[in-house]
């Protein structure tokens, strides 16, 4: 049995606790929230990610929690529909095996099966990672010291663990032009259920959906420099979208009452590797594809389970667990990386032909053979080892 440190209580690092108590390690998950983190934006759970839910035993969970969406919809500026997409297209092509949900609440399915057996110490991040040569000496802002075996960093794109082991983020990181805020809002008007709604402007759009006991999440992407000129992250979305038309004055005025805004920066994570001695990265820590890449919280799932399964299948060689683990995800996020940077202009068409364009292609995906056409490289998928464990 391995002592093991996780960083980030998020999917990744709750998926690969999972996976590693099971195989009968220790595990100690550190999470710098203060508690369990819930919400944020829609995310389309199906796929590798999917199967690996299917192998923990926890679909029940994760389909109680989703929503099975039935159309996207764009409108225009007086709320009229101009494309609108059935979702059973989606599902005909890739099985009944999908569901959407909020990237918190897959979180939280995953990590409420395990909350009982891993310790979780909330409201700590770590501060120094020293490796010698029986283990690794890991330091806190405020809890005591520890000790432990291996250390894996699943702290997301703006990973604490890469930087004190890999170095700066910006040695890794590659922005992709665009920023991108959610959050969810109690009693909005209308509410539209099972339905996607997105309005577009040039360089940017804003998405609503309406989520249970009278919750409506907001979805807003748009094409801005890296810095923030001065501007709060409120303040940057009424810029953008101020003067923008449809709900969206009403949608800024309703976010000026929230407190929790994911706001951020729409980047990637390149790294040519992702371990050095015993510290690994996985999930969006270790190859971030971005959100446009549609997929970030299966791949993170699939990521833990290899991980976990290497880790079993090497026994004490963690060296070689590792290799193995890289050899097998590397390539295939590299893939998934390039087909998030051809949906840019999805989610930021930059102008009103590029809007119509986006529209068309909306609509000539309720023909199926189109739909494959267009979405093709998005469903590529990954052999999924069987570690039997």
């Amino acid at each position: 049995m391995s002592q093991i440190a996780i960083s980030g209580a998020g999917v990744a690092g709750a998926t690969l606790a999972h996976w590693l108590h099971r195989t009968g390690h220790h595990v100690t998950l550190i999470e710098q929230a203060p508690a369990f983190r819930t919400g944020g934006y829609m995310t389309d759970f199906w796929g590798v990610g999917y199967r690996v839910a299917k192998r923990m035993g926890i679909e029940a969970q994760i389909r109680s929690a989703g929503y099975d969406v039935r159309y996207v919809r764009t409108v225009g500026t007086r709320g009229g529909a101009q494309a609108e997409l059935n979702v059973d297209v989606i599902r005909r092509m890739i099985g009944e095996d999908f569901t959407s949900l909020p990237r918190g609440d897959l979180a939280s399915a995953i990590y409420s099966d395990i909350a009982q057996q891993v310790d979780t110490i909330f409201g700590d991040s770590i501060v120094t990672i020293d490796e010698h040569p029986d283990g690794v000496g890991v330091t806190f802002e405020n809890s005591a010291p520890q000790q432990f075996d291996l250390v894996v960093g699943a702290d997301g794109l703006h990973s604490n663990v890469r930087r004190l082991v890999f170095g700066p983020e910006q040695n890794f990181e590659r922005y992709l032009g665009c920023k991108v805020a959610a959050c969810v809002v109690d009693g909005y008007r209308p509410r539209d259920d099972l339905v996607y709604v997105t309005f577009a402007v040039p360089g940017g759009q804003v998405a609503r959906f309406a989520l249970r006991d009278d919750r409506t999440m907001f979805l807003f992407v748009f094409r801005d420099a890296h810095g923030s000129a001065g501007l709060s992250p409120k303040g940057q979305l009424w810029n953008m979208f101020g003067d923008a038309g449809w709900e969206c004055p009403q949608i800024l005025t309703a976010l000026n009452e929230v407190d929790d805004l994911y706001f951020d920066v729409v980047s990637q994570i390149q790294m040519d590797h992702w371990s050095q001695g015993r510290v690994a990265l996985i999930g969006d820590a270790a190859g971030c594809i971005s959100l446009l890449g549609g997929e970030g919280t299966g791949l993170a799932m699939t990521a833990a389970y290899i991980l976990a399964g290497e880790i079993e299948r090497a026994g004490d060689d963690y060296r070689r667990a590792f290799e193995a683990y890289e050899g097998l995800m590397h390539p295939f996020i590299e893939g998934k990386q390039a087909g998030a940077e051809r949906m840019i202009g999805f989610f930021a068409t930059r102008t009103k032909f590029g809007l119509w364009l986006r529209n068309m292609a909306i609509r000539v995906m309720n023909f199926r053979p189109l739909a494959r056409l267009l979405a093709g490289r998005q469903l590529d998928d990954i052999e999924l080892p069987d570690y039997r464990i």
